[in-house]
């Protein structure tokens, strides 16, 4: 054997106990114990998950990994967790960061998500997670096409066990339907149901990417109502004014309409024609609303009704005809709020918006949501804070008498539903020197038209001698 053959040999002896020792060295996770709660009473899906887990490796664990299939995490519209510190009374919950994140050797495509620790396990240390993750768009109705008299079934497909990159030593699953009116559902032995909820489990010694397909299939009335597409335009005025208008195109994206419409029944028998339909919305505006404005493309609809209260305003609405499945409607809101509520400035010196993202209406989810923020003309430095991850751009606004435009913060945000209606803010520079733009132009124009009135009245423009 030649030098060259044993420095080969010597640097692949190396490389291999190298990679042992890290893989040796990553911190091993087990579930001790999971309990998962899946709220199907509306049209989005929301899961509680309870998950205690403990560290087993001989490293400190800093982070905790969530698996989601391929399908469900196409619709995941949210992620969230959090911790508890202290003990009964004085029990807090801590939100802790959630990213999503890689691995090589993912089977079936399943997509993770890392939940980054406050305080590093040690080995043999557990902790206590609390996640709500959210999926829109995932009850298949059926059958697909129902009459005006028929109540409507959808289908819901899961796993009865959970979908974890680690060892699961106990698992349980507590399905929750409106009502009782279950048609069929997958059993996964032990499997009970009591009233309105199916349990899947106890479950022991599940080992990682543990997966049992299981489709329940009730009745759910409720209304899928789902917003297409949503433009809100915020609009800054200095002078004690902010105006809001949201241009809606709404879907009812439940089992579609066949047959005829018949008005007569609708309005006779209102607890069975149209179950599934839905002819009004409630949607949640800022307390001290006023000039609010609900129109289509017609004019102006008044079946609506306003409420003004010290803490939030309930404008309920109602289209101009009941949505059915796959019937649409498009409409705008618009009101405005006093800008003392909305508008401050931070300690240097900018400016500031405090506005709530997301969409005012209940139970409803927006496919694809755009944000426009109209700043004062001459506003400069323009930035945006929010608390998920957004597409962003800036474009210029022409108004009337603007010289130069304003600036226009634009953000985009698609799959929203309403625990997305937190607050966001837009920093901006700006000069009250600008405030006196417009009136000064209205105030010259005025002049100039007056000067040239007496220029006119002054000049003979007759030919003839005088």
């Amino acid at each position: 054997m030649d030098r060259r053959t044993l420095v080969l040999l010597f640097l692949l002896l190396v490389s291999s106990s190298s990679l042992g020792s890290s893989s040796s060295s990553t911190p091993d996770i087990r579930v001790l114990s999971a309990e998962r709660r899946i709220d199907l009473t509306s049209s989005i899906v929301r899961v509680f998950l309870t998950l205690k887990v403990e560290n087993t490796g001989a490293s400190q664990a800093s982070d905790v990994l969530l698996a989601f299939p391929p399908t469900e995490a196409e619709h995941l519209a949210m992620v969230k967790a959090s911790t508890t510190e202290g003990k009964r009374k004085k029990k807090i919950y801590v939100p802790l960061s959630v990213n999503p994140t890689e691995l090589p050797d993912t089977p079936n495509g399943a997509h993770l998500f890392s939940i980054s620790l406050r305080n590093p396990l040690k080995t043999g240390e557990a902790a206590v997670l609390e996640v709500l993750y959210i999926v829109t768009h995932c009850l298949e109705p059926f059958p697909v096409e129902i009459s005006q008299s028929e109540t409507q079934f959808v289908y819901y497909h899961d796993s009865a066990t959970l979908l974890s990159p680690y060892h699961v030593m106990e698992q349980i699953t507590y399905i929750k339907t409106p009502n009782n009116k279950v048609e069929s559902y997958t059993r996964v032995d032990p499997t009970n149901r009591a009233g309105t909820e199916l349990r899947y489990g106890l479950y022991h010694d599940l080992p990682p990417y543990s997966y049992s397909p299981i489709i329940v299939h009730f009745e759910n009335n409720n209304p899928f109502a789902v917003v297409e597409e949503l433009v809100r335009e915020v609009e800054i005025s200095h002078w004690g004014n902010l105006q809001v208008r949201d241009h809606y195109k709404l879907k009812h994206a439940g089992a579609r309409h066949k047959g005829i419409f018949s008005r007569v029944e609708y309005q006779s028998r209102p607890s069975i024609s149209g179950v599934s339909s839905f002819k009004h919305l409630l949607a949640r505006l800022p307390p001290r609303v006023h000039s609010v404005y609900y129109r289509d493309e017609i004019g102006n609809i008044s079946s609506s009704h306003l409420r003004i209260g010290s803490q939030k305003s309930e404008l309920e609405i109602e289209p101009r005809y009941p949505l059915f499945g796959g019937w649409k409607a498009t409409f705008v809101i618009g009101y405005g709020l006093p800008l003392q509520d909305f508008l401050f400035e931070s300690p240097d010196g900018k400016h500031y918006l405090n506005f709530s993202f997301g969409c005012p209406l209940l139970e409803t989810v927006v496919d694809e949501l755009t944000i426009k923020v109209v700043l004062p003309e001459g506003s400069k430095n323009p930035s945006s804070v929010v608390p998920f991850p957004v597409n962003q751009q800036l474009e210029t606004t022409y108004a009337y008498l603007d010289v130069v435009g304003r600036t226009t913060v634009v953000l985009k945000k698609r799959n929203l539903v309403p625990e997305h209606n937190i607050p966001f803010q837009v920093y901006y520079d700006f000069s009250p020197i600008f405030m006196l733009a417009e009136p000064l132009m209205l105030v010259s124009a005025v002049f100039l038209f007056f000067i040239a009135c007496i220029v006119y009245l002054h000049i003979d423009l007759s030919i003839r001698k005088s």
